[in-house]
């Protein structure tokens, strides 16, 4: 077993038997064992078709494509309304995982042949997600801020347009945009290392809590 995957499932913790089961089932359909963002995934070909992990409330498998899957049972969740691709099997049990036995069998077999066939989600173009008001203001007010917009990433820029849009308040909406003013000019995106280091660039991995820790 992976060294992180060993360590990740022998932490005591809640979902510790129930995140185990999953891990048994998922390598026994032939998936190669692998330790992505802090969480056992899985892969074919070194492509990544799943990864299992816990919250307080439920612990899961997320297939990474699982929009495509056909979902025959009506088991799998959207995460959050602007997840796109990604898909999970939740459970609160041990129980719940031995009666889904055959179903999330079913469902690894499928995202492999997902993959195999080379099919990928279909993603929204920026221009598809909500744009606040707050932000377009923020844009008349700083035509470089928004030209420093323009030059991130399409993935950079949904990002901060999904992170700017969940408040209802405005005000709410306006102090996010604030405080990522310099990430922009900067051409971070929202989770993004600015402190030099994470051990996941360019992605951000706490690191910077350790300079908090020395203030």
């Amino acid at each position: 077993m992976n060294e992180n995957i060993e360590k990740f499932l022998n932490n005591p913790n809640k979902w510790q038997k129930e995140l185990r089961r999953f891990h048994e089932l998922i390598v026994d359909c032939g998936l190669t064992e692998d330790f992505k963002w802090m969480h056992p995934s899985y892969t074919y070909k070194g492509k990544n078709i799943v990864l299992i992990h816990g919250f307080k409330d439920y612990c899961a498998i997320l297939f990474n494509k699982g929009a495509l899957l056909k979902d025959t049972k009506n088991i799998l969740v959207q995460q959050t309304k602007n997840t796109q691709s990604a898909r999970q099997i939740k459970v609160t049990n041990l129980a719940e995982i031995e009666e889904l036995e055959t179903t999330i069998r079913e469902y690894l077999y499928e995202a492999i042949e997902v993959e195999k066939a080379g099919l990928k989600v279909k993603m929204k173009k920026t221009s598809d997600f909500e744009f606040p008001t707050e932000l377009e203001l923020k844009f008349k007010e700083r035509p470089e801020l928004e030209d420093a917009f323009n030059n991130l990433t399409p993935g950079r820029q949904k990002g901060y347009l999904i992170y700017f849009s969940q408040p209802k308040q405005s005000k709410t909406r306006e102090s996010r945009i604030d405080k990522s003013i310099d990430r922009i000019f900067s051409g971070k995106g929202l989770n993004d290392c600015v402190c030099g280091l994470s051990k996941r660039m360019p992605n951000c991995d706490g690191s910077h809590k350790k300079l908090e820790g020395i203030k």
